[in-house]
Formats: structure tokens, sequence, C-alpha cells
């Protein structure tokens, strides 16, 4: 986890330009193709596992992989919900839900949900929020969002490698 997060920290050092598209000209979007990655991969993973293997766990004590991806999708609508200065819309707790097809939908509605808060202008972005009782600029926020997603991915890889399968990171373009 602190890998990832001095990753990330470095990462937005460098100037926005260079590290985002040209339309992007705030810091928050400059953090958006680290979150959309990490997303896009959880979610591609989330469709990939059959629906059988939802409930797989690779030890009794540790969340199944759709509890993982209910969790991923749990977060998201609580971390940005905070970099958005507003309530969250969840109002489902992803993680007991079992059916693929509705934790695939729930993780897509909470990336929408999630995507919106990148667009936060640079003032915004630099305000300071209340997250798991720590004071933080929403940029900040954001960017351990990104990192949850990318964390969480990494468990998600290793559920799949345990089932003979090829996580998406690893599949190429």
């Amino acid at each position: 986890m602190k890998r990832i997060l001095i990753a990330l920290v470095t990462l937005c050092a460098v100037p926005a330009a260079a590290q985002a598209p040209a339309t992007a000209s705030t810091a928050a979007n400059s953090v958006r193709p680290l979150f959309a990655q990490g997303a896009a991969w959880v979610l591609a993973a989330a469709e990939q596992m059959p629906e059988s293997e939802y409930g797989f766990k690779p030890t009794p004590d540790i969340r199944s992989f759709g509890q993982l991806v209910g969790h991923v999708a749990n977060a998201q609508y609580m971390i940005c919900s905070v970099a958005r200065g507003e309530a969250s819309p969840n109002q489902q707790n992803w993680e007991q839900v079992t059916e693929k097809a509705a934790l695939i939908e729930a993780l897509r509605a909470s990336t929408a949900y999630c995507n919106g808060a990148y667009d936060l202008g640079d003032e915004a972005a630099m305000q300071e929020v209340n997250l798991f009782g720590q004071q933080m600029t929403r940029l900040r926020v954001l960017t351990l969002n990104a990192a949850h997603d990318f964390e969480h991915y990494g468990n998600i890889v290793t559920y799949m490698r345990l089932k003979g399968m090829v996580p998406p990171s690893s599949q190429g373009d």
C-alpha cells in the first residue's frame, strides 16, 4: 500500500500536462487516468470471473471474490461522496450481495459516480475534508480512492491466478 501511495504522490507531482490528456487543466483531472485504469481493471476482472466463483475465498477468514467487488463499489461511493462534499447516494451494502450481475452494475454505477468527483476545479480540490478521522484535501481523497482500487485489484489478481485465470492487466491490449 505504501509503495502505491508513494507512486501516486510522485505521479501527482509531475505537471498535469505530462500525465493527462491535453484537455485536462486541473489537479483532480490529472489523477483521473489512475482512477480510470484501476476501476477498469476491477470491472474487467468482475466480468471475467464466472459467477460460480464469486463465493471463492483463498482462506476462510478473508473476503470472497464477490465481497471484494462489493467492497470496491461501497468504498468508491463513500470516498467519492466525501470528495464531492455530499451524502453518498449508495443505499446498499454491496458486500452482502452475491449475484454477479448486481455487483457488476453496482461497480459500474459507483465508478460513474466517482468519475464526476474528478471534475473538481483546483480551488475545490485543495479544500480540506475529513476522511477516516483525518483532515486532507479533496485531491488527496481522490488519490486515495485510486490507490484503494489498485490495492483491491491486487487482491483480485491473486484470486484469479489461484483459479488459473489471467487477470485483465496481464492480458495486453
